[in-house]
């Protein structure tokens, strides 16, 4: 669901990063053998995508730079049991191949 989102809402401010996006959760889980829903755990997803996957095409030189911007909720049980809305958190960290 947030992959199509933020494609969306990019799209109408003029930016289509369709071929470029890539949702760490989409990466790792099958949606169609596993029951997802939104996607599993943010911070979970974020780490295991890095570690296996971009830093690697970084490292081959398949990539050059990438925009790694995990997102996740912040979740409180309080906040939830009385009905507040779940505030989400993004961190934007630039990756770069060095020479």
């Amino acid at each position: 669901m947030g992959q199509t989102a933020l494609i969306d809402l990019l799209k109408k401010r003029g930016y289509d990063i369709t071929g470029r996006h890539m949702d760490c959760g989409i990466e790792i889980y099958d949606k169609e053998k596993q029951d997802t829903h939104s996607g599993g755990s943010g911070c979970g997803c974020a780490a295991i995508t890095l570690a296996s996957y971009i830093l690697k095409n970084l490292e081959r030189g398949e990539w050059k730079r990438v925009l790694f911007m995990p997102t996740g909720a912040l979740l409180s049980t309080v906040s939830f049991n009385e009905g507040n809305t779940i505030p989400g958190i993004a961190h934007g960290v630039v990756l770069e191949k060095g020479e």
